[in-house]
């Protein structure tokens, strides 16, 4: 079982995929890359190799470790399981044993494992409960912490739902699961939280795609945790829109602990946001800014700054609705070096406002590439990339300053900074956010790539 990559923390996927497989009576050993070396003995000792591929990141750092195993062992049976597991298209199939197993992946790589037929690419049928196995993986401390209150957390991540009910067009959830969303047993989110607990973990981070997906059981879900673990604090993404909508739940989710809520704001731009499907408007963002202060709980807004729409016009109005909202400490720097990823079945494809800047697919990026109509807006786009990377241990308010005075010189007018929290102000002091600085829809690092080297 090989992780890759998840956000920092310690991997859920693969915690889950060990279960089903241990259940079913194989044996596993587990590697996580981002904090390991996979181990030429491991790959010798294999029957078969699944990685877990939930993110992009995860996905293009997968293949490179692909081609380090296969370099050793050509025919050993390799499956990809997990929400990016169909974006490898052809790379993933070079020999009749290999699986792609994307969605609810469970059974089918069971099948697998079991050397039969491990069914549909996409699979949705509703999981058995179990708790995911984490015995095989490494320590909390190897992982991400949040940082609150002066001091670090060790931090862990589970589940309380898959899947997502709505189809923004640059997302890949959709891709997979079309709308659906399959709620976790409360039960098994309620003991896995506690085993990781038991772990050392001081601090929960959920990764659904979207927490209010299903709000009744998210929310029993969290004042289940607060009564047995009333201490532990935790963060959740959650769409502008559910925001706005379950304002009812904002006093409930703050009473429970919430440290912070990662939104996906992408745009301010209302167009572009038109073009996402996003759901949501700029004023619609400001005022979730606004809701979720209104209860102490601040937001860490994703971005996507870099799309075919874009102008340097809209990356100003980005950085100025950072600073007029006070959310410069809020925002990692990598945020503003997102470029719109197009993977294979993306529900852009075949959307006019999209099709006039597609280019050809390009296997190793996985995705379809795209050329801004301004080659102006591209160059920008390597430059603050490149700076990012190269800042990763700088303050992130630095490298803010940094990337705003950037974009600011390559506009066609010039226009000053709006006043530091004239729109809405945070809090005074440290804002709670975790260690790991990077993002799922990030292309990976050289540092991440770094440790994948041959098998010896």
């Amino acid at each position: 079982m090989v992780s890759t990559y998840e956000l920092g923390h310690q991997p859920l996927s693969a915690a889950t995929a060990t279960a089903a497989l241990r259940a079913a009576g194989h044996e596993v050993r587990c590697v996580d890359v981002a904090v390991a070396t996979l181990d030429s003995a491991d790959v010798d000792w294999a029957g078969r190799v699944a990685l877990s591929v939930p993110m992009h990141t995860a996905m293009r750092l997968a293949l490179r470790v692909v081609e380090t195993i296969r370099a050793r062992r050509p025919g050993l049976a390799v499956c990809f399981f997990g929400l990016y597991a169909g974006m490898g298209r052809d790379l993933t199939a070079t020999s009749p044993a290999d699986a792609i197993i994307a969605g609810e992946y469970e059974a089918g790589l069971v099948a697998w494992a079991n050397g039969a037929d491990p069914g549909a690419a996409v699979q949705l049928q509703r999981s058995v409960g179990r708790v995911p196995d984490r015995e095989l993986l490494a320590e909390l401390g190897r992982y991400t912490r949040l940082v609150i209150a002066g001091e670090e957390r060790l931090v862990g991540s589970v589940a309380a739902s898959r899947g997502c009910a709505h189809r923004c067009r640059h997302c890949p959830v959709p891709v997979v699961y079309d709308g659906r969303v399959r709620p976790v047993e409360e039960a098994v989110v309620l003991a896995d939280v506690d085993q990781l607990v038991a772990a050392g973990a001081r601090h929960i981070s959920f990764a659904d795609p979207d927490f209010l997906n299903a709000p009744h059981h998210s929310r029993r879900v969290v004042a289940a945790i607060h009564r047995r673990h009333p201490n532990l604090t935790f963060d959740a993404t959650i769409k502008v829109e559910h925001i706005l909508r379950y304002p009812d739940a904002l006093p409930e989710l703050a009473e429970a602990g919430c440290a912070f809520v990662v939104s996906a704001f992408e745009s301010v731009s209302d167009p572009i946001l038109r073009c996402l499907d996003k759901g949501h408007t700029a004023a619609d963002a400001s005022a979730a800014v606004i809701a979720l202060r209104a209860h102490s709980i601040e937001v860490r807004p994703s971005w996507l700054p870099f799309t075919p729409w874009a102008t340097v016009d809209d990356l100003v109005d980005v950085v100025d609705f950072v600073v007029a909202h006070d959310l410069i400490a809020n925002v990692d720097p990598v945020q503003y070096s997102v470029r719109l990823l197009v993977p294979d079945g993306s529900l852009l494809l075949g959307e006019p406002t999209m099709t006039a800047h597609l280019g050809a697919y390009d296997p190793t990026r996985l995705g379809w590439t795209w050329a801004h109509p301004d080659p102006a807006m591209d160059r920008l786009h390597a430059q603050i990339a490149t700076l990012v990377e190269a800042r990763v241990e700088q303050a992130p308010v630095r490298t803010f300053d940094e990337i705003d005075a950037l974009i600011r010189s390559s506009a066609e007018t010039s226009s000053a900074r709006p006043a530091l929290g004239s729109v809405s102000v945070g809090p005074i002091g440290d804002r709670a956010h975790l260690t790991e600085p990077w993002f799922c829809c990030s292309e990976p690092t050289e540092a991440q790539m770094a440790p994948l080297e041959p098998l010896v």
